[in-house]
């Protein structure tokens, strides 16, 4: 992988892996609903936040899919990879102060249409927060 190039197709092997681990703190929660505009009081509101199932601030479900997009877009596949579609389920809150762990796994590669499918856990400690799939188009060496 070279820095503003990532993986080639060519180079990829299924059950290669890579992630990115990030503290999410109060300014990241709040820059991150200024810049996605949901200000949903779950996130950003302390009083509003007492009042629910969950009993303080939650981080957005989004936010954790940013994380991974930061894999993909910097790891694996990496830079020049393109995003075709991803499928998360969120199993479970993040809450400011956490520390959220992205992992991509590679699961298939289709050489002929340029398309890998990796799986896309997302972590805090040992507990699995969001899962999914997700499948990017990559350059070939060709």
């Amino acid at each position: 992988m070279q820095e503003l190039h990532g993986y080639y197709l060519e180079d990829l092997e299924v059950g290669m892996s890579d992630s990115f681990a990030k503290t999410i703190t109060d300014a990241d929660v709040c820059l991150f609903a200024g810049v996605s505009g949901d200000t949903n009081p779950v996130h950003i509101n302390d009083d509003y936040a007492k009042t629910t199932q969950f009993e303080k601030r939650i981080v957005h479900g989004m936010f954790s899919a940013a994380l991974i997009s930061t894999v993909a877009g910097t790891k694996l596949p990496g830079p020049g990879a393109i995003y075709i579609d991803q499928q998360i389920k969120f199993r479970a809150p993040v809450f400011i102060g956490d520390t959220a762990k992205a992992t991509l796994t590679v699961e298939e590669i289709d050489t002929r249409r340029r398309r890998v499918k990796c799986k896309t856990d997302v972590t805090v400690a040992d507990k699995l927060v969001a899962t999914g799939s997700a499948t990017f188009m990559v350059d070939s060496k060709a």
